[in-house]
């Protein structure tokens, strides 16, 4: 893999051309409910599929397709699944069937898939789906004894498909499987709900209304914690966390109060399943009849439904179900008789493998501590993921009255600075209730290091960030200014302040998320320029999650034989079946190949077999609301910030003035791998480009061969970090100073 500064590791890595597909026969099948990214995981599984030489099989309309047989299993071929990766919902079907729950049914399932030599099968679906394909796999040595028997399949076939492999994909948009930090489909659905609520709220601001909403999530609350989180609900409820027993009072209180503060609408987030402390039912209907008889509030109902599994995938799904899809091709051909059936799951940015039935008993656990009326436990087996989420929302909705703040003498400053992003105010909000329940000071930095030396600092209470999580750009502003040449003033300002900690939120480069989809009647190819300076993130996984056929990046050189390659590629491709070709270009991977001298050679070089367009995104790249993720992502790592701010604060204080003296107290937090890290400041002067304002060793470039080898490209994919099957972790040990859970 070219890369701008990448050690070489040939002894240690391992690569995937040496797993080959020759002589096996790969089937995939969606069940149980719709989620939007099935498609992209399909896409993937199918590409990988016929890449490393296997056959690959749709099965039509899940488990029932496969008992039914005939026409619902058919072979796939590249072009296939040519444009499904922006479809929503699944285009092969998905049917909940009961003929597989009984032994005739899987019988007949077995001898459909003996009959085209099918022994690797890929289940994408929830924990009742890929519990089915347990059973089968546990099945399959006697039921290919009993076709024997019966005269249906000869011995030869029996010997041929003696084994049966099993990996599965959690599809679903509840996020209720533990093993996995994301399901399939559960940022596609949190972009629905926020969608709804942003709009909402517009209304509500206009005529003080009290909105109830109803989201999914009958047994798993996570879709409702969430948009709490990602939109500053003033209630929510969860079947994992029933309120406490006289909630009634205490949320008519808190809405009461609320609205004394100015606060012209107020949100209540219920989860389909929400119950008490006494297993009855919260209904929206019965909080709206409550907030009227109580306070005299206009309030509303809306419920949700499924329009939260409708819509196009997130980019975030595209890419989660991508990675997955691969990543289930590689374990089938690791896998061995003596292998269990694995699921693969998403921890911190890594694709992992872990036992099925792990997964789905510490699945089944959670709800039965529901039952028992232990929900704490039942948070906790949820994951370091959800309980965050929880822990982070009550830090967040429970303002204190001032005598029962702890006290502390520190005041703490929150600034942004570089370009805007999605996502900072959330941050800044987060940051400033989470430091105010710590008992500090706050003080917010207008116009970055720019408004910090002129002396733009004033203290910022709790209602001032009211409202900031939904809001895009930097409503603190922010500059690109450096420090160095002000930094005398400075010091003058946090002096006169008496500021004992700073928070920055910015960085080198930060950019939202690109969407870009094209299609037409016509053979046409794009070409997209995207920001991002030096770093090629953007462009990556952008082309990731569009199918691009071609990205360029800094990181990676190309030169006129690369170029000409990718076009006469792109050229060959066109001329099959396939209308769309996606080109996507870093706006500084070269500075003589431009995006304007790109579109003409493509221009030239596809004359008479395609057209081309392009486009440069531009700054629209960084404006408009923030999604789902950044909100949350925001939200949590401020509180974090602020947590270890507070602990290093206390850590630092003697004699009545504040020692910040080592390289510990100015860190960057950030993720690493499964976790995030506070790490020096110092210690990243050897890991940074500071002329490109890049890191020097970037995790996504093992991204690329995964994207090149879905628009057929052959090249290494590097998967040392593949292959090895971990457990499910139960116990876990406690958030070190330097890292934590996200």
């Amino acid at each position: 893999m070219a890369g701008a500064t990448a050690p070489k590791r040939q002894d240690t890595r391992k690569f995937f051309e040496n797993l080959s597909g020759a002589g096996k026969s790969i089937a995939v099948l969606t069940s149980g409910g719709d989620a939007q990214g099935m498609n992209a995981a399909v896409r993937a599984v199918v590409r990988m599929g016929i890449y490393v030489g296997a056959k690959v099989y749709f099965i039509h309309e899940g488990y029932q397709g496969m008992v039914d047989g005939g026409d619902n299993i058919k072979e796939a071929k590249w072009e296939s699944v040519s444009s499904m990766l922006q479809v929503g919902g699944t285009v092969i079907g998905s049917a909940r069937c009961k003929d597989f729950r009984t032994h005739e049914g899987r019988l007949k399932a077995a001898h459909n898939l003996v009959q085209r030599d099918i022994t690797n099968l890929c289940v994408i679906g929830g924990d009742g789906s890929l519990t089915g394909a347990n059973l089968f796999r546990e099945e399959w040595s006697s039921l290919l004894d009993e076709l024997l028997q019966q005269g249906l399949i000869d011995e030869e076939a029996a010997q041929r498909n003696s084994e049966l492999h099993i990996v599965g994909m959690v599809g679903s948009i509840d996020n209720d499987f533990c093993g996995t930090d994301m399901t399939i489909g559960t940022d596609s659905a949190l972009h629905r709900i926020i969608e709804v609520v942003d709009a909402i709220m517009t209304t509500a601001q206009s005529h003080q209304r009290t909105f109830v909403l109803e989201v999914m999530g009958r047994h798993c609350g996570y879709l409702a914690l969430v948009s709490a989180l990602a939109c500053g609900a003033d209630w929510v409820f969860i079947p994992e966390m029933p309120p406490e027993d006289g909630w009634e009072d205490n949320m008519c209180q808190k809405l009461s109060e609320n609205r004394a503060d100015k606060k012209r609408l107020n949100i209540i987030i219920v989860a389909e399943g929400a119950i008490d402390r006494h297993n009855k039912q919260i209904t929206p209907d019965y909080i709206k009849d409550l907030v009227v008889r109580c306070l005299g509030f206009d309030t509303r109902v809306t419920i949700l439904g499924h329009v939260q599994r409708g819509g196009t995938p997130s980019a975030f799904d595209r890419i989660l179900a991508s990675r997955m899809g691969v990543e289930a091709v590689l374990a089938l051909l690791e896998a061995s008789a003596n292998t269990p059936a694995c699921v693969v799951s998403l921890v911190g940015n890594q694709a992992v493998r872990l036992p099925l039935m792990e997964c789905v008993q510490m699945t089944q656990e959670v709800q039965k501590a529901m039952d028992e009326k232990k929900f704490e436990e039942a948070v906790r087996l949820r994951g370091r993921s959800f309980e965050n989420n929880l822990s982070t929302y009550r830090l967040l909705s429970c303002r204190k009255a001032d005598s029962e703040l702890p006290n502390s003498s520190f005041n703490v400053a929150v600034m942004n600075v570089g370009a805007p992003a999605a996502g900072m105010n959330a941050a800044v909000r987060s940051a400033v209730r989470v430091g105010i329940t710590e008992g500090h000071k706050m003080f917010a930095v207008n116009d970055g290091f720019e408004g910090f030396y002129k002396g733009q600092i004033k203290e910022i209470k709790w209602g001032d960030v009211g409202g900031w999580t939904g809001q895009g750009g930097s409503l603190l502003g922010t500059k690109r200014t450096l420090p160095g040449k002000h930094l005398d003033k400075i010091a003058e300002q946090m002096r006169i302040h008496n500021i004992n900690a700073l928070l920055v939120i910015g960085g080198f480069e930060t950019c939202d998320r690109i969407k870009q989809s094209a299609s037409g009647t016509k053979r046409r190819v794009f070409i997209i320029e995207t920001m991002g300076g030096y770093c090629g993130y953007l462009a990556t996984v952008g082309g990731l999650a569009a199918g691009a056929d071609t990205v360029y990046i800094y990181e990676e050189p190309f030169d006129i034989r690369d170029l000409q390659a990718n076009v006469e590629h792109l050229t060959e491709k066109m001329k099959t079946s396939i209308q769309r070709g996606l080109v996507l270009r870093n706006e500084n991977c070269n500075e003589n190949f431009t995006t304007d001298f790109i579109y003409q050679l493509y221009s030239e070089e596809g004359r008479g077999v395609f057209d081309c367009r392009k486009n440069i995104l531009g700054h629209m790249q960084q404006g408009g609301a923030p999604s789902p993720f950044d909100r949350n992502f925001g939200t949590k790592v401020a509180a974090k910030a602020i947590q270890w701010i507070t602990r290093t604060l206390k850590e630092s204080y003697k004699g009545g003035r504040v020692f910040a003296n080592s390289e510990e107290t100015a860190c960057l937090l950030g993720m690493r791998r499964r976790a995030m890290v506070f790490q020096p400041v110092a210690q990243l002067r050897d890991e940074t480009d500071f002329v490109h304002r890049i890191p020097k060793e970037q995790w996504w470039l093992k991204l690329r061969p995964l994207m090149k080898i879905l628009a057929k490209y052959k090249t290494s994919y590097d998967v040392s970090d593949s292959g090895q099957l971990e457990h499910v972790s139960r116990i876990r040990p406690k958030d070190s100073n330097t890292s934590t859970a996200i």
